[in-house]
């Protein structure tokens, strides 16, 4: 079971087990002390001669019993600071409790019952023996980069079942080169089916992102790395340029995680693991821009990375120096975490500005201040949609109308949501005519669902609303200093007005890479007396607490004209969806 506390003598005999079945011992020569030792009070607290540390400043290492009571009390920003500042040596059995552990808080599957794992290898292959045969991997996976790690021949063979079973129970996953190299690294520490729920915790989590699953996925984080590289290390960045003035950057930033999982020596990987696995990807983005500062630095001052021996390969010559990197783990991971500005929600916002642009330049009308969607065959929904929509029809504010024109409108809203929404059930959370006209009776209902979508039907019969990316609850979220944010939500919002007018406002920073400014980036606003969306020189839409009157105006945030003629509004309907599964 996931975060199982294990025994001294079901350490050691773990500890035997795992280095003789899965870990080569070729690989002890790249470490002073084994990867694996016996659990005894004085191994946990030995450290590895590998290590390096200022003399008088070790940090006394926290034992994994500290970390669980933090997480079973879900002080996840303690575990943060814990995981970050304690370097455990790379052999501290430690980690066969606590990936485990880290894992399991992202797990989505909260009742899968013992046995579930084998009970899939025995339905995908027939049996749970460990075939003698190679084992063909899922498309999804780059064969190019299938790093073992130092795994043994059967080692590898697992790893190969692990993968192929969650490619069986996830459909959804169809590009995903890092699965393979993580699942390798979960083995080094822990059971066959301890590592695979370790991968469905990170493959399900809602709330993070570790591991990417699509080709879309995929470009748009070497994309958000590429962005947040030219803002964070700009000397490094005109450097490449000036002395690769042929090379487009873009070239070296699509193997930007193997900087770091092809690249880094062992010990340093583990360390960052200790970290991702809690706080998720952007760890890796941290020491992506650090690696690129820390390489800038050497290509002036070392002759092996002399301009003349990197310029013909820069993305090559960044793995290599990221091999012989010439920083301790601690050192790595201080560097990262020290970087400033470089938040959640700033990553976030270019990430969903960067899959924006990918997935909606081409539908955009650059010549015209709001996108209408065109009539044709093109973002139909899928058959699965027209279910959902069936369903979704019955309820609607605009049901009242001919039920030929209602299913149009449906469809030109249904081709305006993301792809990956439109094949969920939307269900009905809340309306003014069943649940009556309350602020407080919103959130209770609709607070926790992620995404919504809100329709509103004003007394002239006018309908629009707006797609809401982030939780309603977020308003509650506190900064850093404490204090309430004023705005939340991302670019992935949008307006859209469906009668008489039938038009969609998508964020205007999807339109290019310009800075727009604040006022460009007010999505979503609430408190006890009034709900906004949209912000900037007017709010979009903005309703009272009674869920009776409202406004509407031009904002900057999505370029819009007033979404109702006269600017104020009062409501007839208001019906707000979620979609179930999300």
């Amino acid at each position: 079971m996931v975060g199982k506390v294990l025994g001294i003598r079901e350490l050691e005999q773990f500890s035997s087990r795992r280095s003789s079945i899965y870990v080569d011992p070729e690989c002890e020569k790249f470490f002073e002390l084994p990867l694996f030792i016996a659990a005894s009070s004085n191994d946990i607290t030995t450290k590895c001669q590998c290590w390096q540390f200022s003399p008088g400043k070790e940090p006394a290492l926290r034992s994994f019993t500290e970390i669980q009571q933090l997480l079973q009390q879900n002080k996840k920003r303690d575990v943060k600071n814990i995981l970050r500042e304690n370097s455990w040596p790379i052999n501290s059995p430690i980690r066969s409790q606590l990936w485990p552990a880290l894992c399991a808080q992202h797990l989505t599957k909260q009742n899968i019952v013992d046995g579930f794992y084998w009970e899939m290898v025995h339905q995908v292959f027939g049996t749970t023996e460990l075939s003698e045969k190679p084992i063909m991997l899922p498309a999804f996976v780059d064969a190019t980069h299938c790093l073992p790690y130092h795994l043994t021949s059967t080692g590898r063979a697992v790893a190969d079942r692990i993968v192929n079973v969650l490619g069986y129970d996830c459909p959804d996953i169809t590009y995903s080169p890092v699965l393979y190299p993580i699942t390798s690294l979960l083995l080094h520490f822990m059971s066959e089916e301890e590592a695979y729920l370790c991968l469905a915790g990170l493959v399900g989590s809602k709330e993070k992102t570790f591991i990417n699953q699509t080709k879309l996925q995929h470009e748009v984080t070497w994309k958000t790395v590429m962005q947040i590289a030219k803002k964070h290390t700009k000397s490094a960045i005109a450097y490449f340029q000036r002395i690769c003035p042929g090379q487009k950057l873009e070239r070296v930033f699509m193997d930007w995680c193997w900087w770091i999982l092809a690249g880094l020596p062992f010990q340093h990987l583990v360390r960052i693991m200790d970290c991702f696995f809690h706080e998720g990807i952007k760890v890796l983005y941290r020491v992506a821009l650090v690696i690129l500062n820390l390489f800038h630095k050497e290509c002036q001052s070392n002759n092996e990375w002399s301009p003349d021996n990197i310029k013909n390969d820069i993305g090559n010559a960044l793995i290599k120096f990221c091999k012989k990197i010439p920083v301790s783990p601690a050192k790595l991971l201080h560097a990262a975490f020290s970087i400033r500005g470089l938040s959640t929600q700033y990553i976030s916002r270019i990430f969903i500005k960067t899959e924006m642009l990918l997935k909606s330049r081409s539908a955009l009308n650059s010549g015209s201040k709001q996108l209408i969607k065109s009539r044709s065959s093109d973002n139909l929904p899928t058959s699965q949609s027209q279910v959902n929509i069936q369903m979704m029809s019955h309820t609607l504010t605009i049901r009242e109308l001919h039920s030929e024109s209602c299913r149009n409108l449906l469809f030109t809203l249904w081709s305006w949501l993301p792809v990956r929404i439109t094949m969920y059930q939307p269900v009905l959370l809340y309306t003014t005519e069943e649940h009556g006209c309350s602020l407080t009776t919103f959130y209770v209902r609709v607070e926790q669902h992620e995404p919504t979508l809100l329709m509103i039907k004003t007394c002239n019969n006018e309908v629009f609303g707006a797609y809401c990316s982030s939780r309603w609850f977020e308003r509650n979220v506190k900064d850093d200093k404490g204090q309430r944010q004023a705005y939340f939500g991302t670019g992935e919002t949008f307006l859209f007005s469906l009668y008489p007018e039938r038009a969609k406002y998508p964020w205007v920073g999807i339109e290019g890479d310009r800075d727009l400014g604040h006022s460009s980036e007010l999505f979503m606003a609430a408190d006890s007396k009034m709900i906004t969306i949209g912000g900037g020189e007017g709010q979009a839409i903005w309703m009272d607490e009674n869920i009776r009157f409202g406004k509407t105006d031009g904002c900057k945030t999505f370029n819009n004209p007033p979404l109702c003629p006269s600017g104020d509004f009062e409501i007839r309907v208001l019906e707000v969806y979620g979609f179930v599964g999300v």
